[in-house]
């Protein structure tokens, strides 16, 4: 029943539609009550609703009126103090985070960033890498260890000529190094962290990069090749697994993989082979077809042969990977999407990688010189002095508190003192124990100062983007109306069933049956089909009988259906005449449909329980109806006609 939402307020969700940002006078187009509304909190509305319609006097005037009704809702709404409850705030809240989060990061440096993966996209790298690792949270003397490991192994290959494979196989903590010298294949963008994807495309072919740090701890990168992005295929396969255990077991698999060739070759159908012989099982039942997969999601050789067909329909020789021996049929491919297409998605990716802290920090650092951010150091000193391991407790304790009185961050019109940051301490210990009490502190220090700059600009997005002020005023005015017309109007109609019954006495006219037939609505297959169906039909068969002896071969010879049904229930119904029998054919969407006509029902008063939805329907609205006379009694409306024209 909460479908009555008036119209215009169903499209307050529309998220960052096309209204300009810039500032503007506050013209203000009417009162209801002590309450202005300006000309932009309609104007942003109307143009949203009415963005493909000529603007006239007529359409403003017919809008206005709609406006009206919405902030005498609204405005009653604030009266009974809808907007002080906690589960309006809370629910407000919710949407404002959501809300501010294209508003509080760097949107040119994830513009950039955006832009940058997908130049990646277009390329693949192939690279070896070596790994020492650094566990996450290790003290500063592992790390330096790490690093001076990872700088000496670098000067083996770049300085001593050895080789990189034979060196990673040795040296490498990557567990699979030992076997495959530390080869990573061909890779793009978003399959490797962001920091390694980064030293990986910046490093020349040929080259070693300089050690980078992940959350696995310090590499070094040999970059063999580059190439142009294959995009992605589609393809069937059959599998023989190849059991290395059992000693003939590789002859066995060799064998059936060519049998099963030549009979591709003798012109057998692949999904029906691959459903009876591949033993990669979850493809088999699909007729061997794999999801569209680009470069690094299969084993290097699979990728190879699938990408090296030629066109849709190719089948190539069978071919052995770790896996066992394979045929692939090339189904389709594509190459790399145009930007436009992906740029959604690859913002998504963006935002949830390592990519995320730079957009971020790029923030941070504009707000910073935006705001004149500063931090006076020197107020530090009494807590650098009594720090010791109890930070990570929350139980530190600063002899002289009265020595952290002073200033130690300030920004914009906001100061924090040293005692604030003190007091945030104990109750936010950190947690990072490879940390010296000291680093603990400066680590805590910038959370600190880059949350209260981050907090102050999401109080005064308001006052910084007229779109967001605008926003935000259509979110909670939405939330307001919601709750009052579940109270006014919905849950009243629904409870108050004398009401409704009265309503319904009192407009019975209104809810009649239009002409129906009673009856049967026969779906066939076919004509022959049809024929054996009115034979049955006239010899008294019934619907058993008929699906019994009709439907033998396919469960789709014949359907049937009872009911009653006016036309607008049943189009098809305009195409016969209504006389008590059996219709002539009718084709529709490819097949026969015959109607047995069992009565022909005239027009009829419904009864409540027949009309329900529809009186409840109608009834909110006499019930809103009268609720907005009422307002309009209770509020005084002034409307300036010439702010709203304009818009003009």
């Amino acid at each position: 029943m909460k479908l009555k939402f008036s119209a215009f307020i169903l499209a307050l969700p529309l998220l960052f539609t096309s209204i300009s940002t810039e500032a503007q006078d506050e013209k203000i187009l009417m009162t209801v009550g002590d309450e202005e509304v300006t000309l932009q909190d309609f104007e942003s509305i109307y143009r949203k609703n009415n963005n493909d319609s000529a603007i006239t006097k007529e359409a403003l005037d017919e809008y206005l009126d709609l406006f009206v009704n919405f902030k005498l809702k609204v405005h009653e709404a604030r009266q009974m103090g809808l907007d002080t409850m906690k589960s309006f705030k809370r629910e407000l809240s919710g949407y404002r985070q959501q809300l501010a989060r294209p508003y509080l990061t760097d949107s040119d440096k994830l513009d950039e960033l955006v832009r940058q993966a997908y130049e990646r996209m277009k390329q693949e790298v192939k690279a070896s890498h070596i790994l020492v690792k650094l566990e996450k949270g290790a003290t500063p003397q592992d790390t330096l260890e790490a690093y001076n490991k990872i700088v000496e192994i670098r000067k083996r290959v770049t300085e001593g000529g050895e080789d990189f494979g034979k060196v990673a196989s040795k040296v490498s903590e990557d567990p699979s190094a030992a076997k495959n010298q530390g080869s990573l294949g061909y890779f793009s963008t978003f399959q490797m962290v962001y920091p390694f994807e980064e030293a990986a495309y910046s490093t020349p072919e040929g080259g070693v990069s300089k050690p980078v740090r992940t959350q696995f701890g310090y590499h070094i990168l040999k970059v063999h090749d580059k190439r142009q992005a294959r995009g992605e295929v589609k393809v069937a396969h059959i599998m023989i697994k190849d059991d290395k255990s059992k000693a003939d077991e590789g002859e066995r698999a060799e064998a059936k993989i060519k049998e099963i060739y030549d009979l591709l070759e003798a012109g057998a159908d692949f999904s029906e082979l691959a459903l009876k012989h591949s033993e990669d099982r979850s493809s088999a039942r699909k007729g061997g077809e794999l999801p569209w997969f680009g470069t690094g999601k299969m084993v290097e050789e699979f990728e190879d042969v699938a990408f090296s067909l030629e066109k849709p329909g190719d089948i190539s020789e069978p071919f052995k990977t770790s896996y066992g021996w394979h045929i692939v049929k090339k189904m389709d491919e594509k190459s790399v999407p145009k930007f436009e297409e992906v740029k959604g998605n690859i913002k998504t990716q963006v935002s949830r990688d390592a990519r995320a802290e730079i957009t971020r920090n790029s923030f941070l650092r504009k707000l910073k010189k935006e705001y004149n951010f500063e931090i006076d150091e020197k107020q530090l000193k009494p807590i650098y002095d009594a720090v010791d391991s109890t930070v990570f407790t929350g139980k530190l304790k600063v002899a002289k508190e009265k020595k952290l009185k002073k200033e130690l961050i300030t920004f914009a019109d906001q100061s924090y003192t040293a005692f604030d940051f003190y007091e945030w301490v104990k109750r936010n210990p950190p947690r990072d124990r490879s940390l010296s009490p000291k680093g603990a502190i400066d680590e805590r220090l910038e959370q600190y100062a880059d949350s209260r700059l981050m907090m102050y600009e999401e109080q005064h997005l308001d006052e910084k983007y007229n779109k967001f002020r605008l926003l935000m005023n259509e979110y909670r005015d939405g939330i307001l109306l919601f709750e009052l017309m579940e109270r006014k109007v919905w849950n009243r109609a629904v409870q108050d069933t004398a009401g409704l019954e009265e309503y319904f006495s009192n407009n019975r006219d209104k809810f009649v049956w239009p002409e129906r037939i009673e009856g049967k609505i026969y779906k066939v297959a076919n004509e022959d089909i049809a024929k054996k169906l009115r034979k049955m039909l006239k010899k008294g068969a019934d619907k058993e009988a008929i699906y019994e002896a009709l439907n033998k071969e396919s469960e789709l010879n014949v359907s049937i259906e009872e009911g009653i049904w006016s036309k607008e229930d049943k189009p098809l119904l305009s195409e016969i005449k209504w006389k008590q029998g059996l219709s002539d054919n009718v084709e529709n969407d490819g097949q026969i449909m015959v109607v047995q006509i069992d009565k022909v029902l005239e027009p009829a008063r419904m009864e409540l329980d027949e009309a329900r939805g529809r009186v409840m329907a109608e009834y909110q609205q006499y019930l809103e109806g009268q609720w907005i006379e009422e307002l309009q009694k209770k509020y005084e409306v002034k409307i300036n006609k010439d702010v709203l024209y304009s818009i003009l």
